[in-house]
């Protein structure tokens, strides 16, 4: 079945609302070699104006994940999981993700194309705080391959 185009568009609910941990901000900037000390020291986070670590910029992806599923998951989005290659990623961030913050994301499919077999299905991802203010908008483009 191929992607369906009337994705196109479509929002989707906000995911449930994602507590940003000290500890999954350290596990995580270890996983990508960030080597800044806000990255995992408290007090080196405070003392440049932070109230907790910081997450490198992209840990926004932990909290995209949750979006992506509902895409994902979607009964008539076409989309087979075993056939997709992440095709780009981007953020636009208005602040820096710091432990302690409580994070939704919203959904939105902002272009489905046909290339050939293959179809590209771009996503942002719109993460605001608990406030309702903008933090990051994390966009992804996923290749679907079409029949080999």
């Amino acid at each position: 079945m191929p992607v369906n185009p009337e994705l196109q568009g479509r929002d989707f609910a906000p995911a449930a609302p994602y507590l940003v941990g000290r500890e999954k901000v350290r596990e995580f900037a270890r996983a990508v070699f960030a080597t800044n000390p806000i990255n995992l020291d408290v007090e080196a986070a405070r003392a440049a104006g932070h109230s907790d670590v910081v997450a490198p910029p992209t840990f926004a992806v932990v909290v995209q994940e949750h979006t992506l599923a509902q895409l994902l998951a979607e009964p008539d989005a076409g989309i087979d999981f075993s056939r997709v290659v992440h095709g780009d990623q981007r953020f636009t961030s208005s602040r820096p993700i710091v432990a302690g913050d409580e994070l939704t994301a919203k959904l939105t499919v902002s272009s489905v194309k046909t290339l050939g077999a293959h179809s590209m299905v771009t996503a942002e991802s719109v993460i605001t705080d608990a406030a309702g203010a903008h933090v990051v908008t994390a966009i992804s483009t996923l290749v679907v391959r079409g029949d080999d």
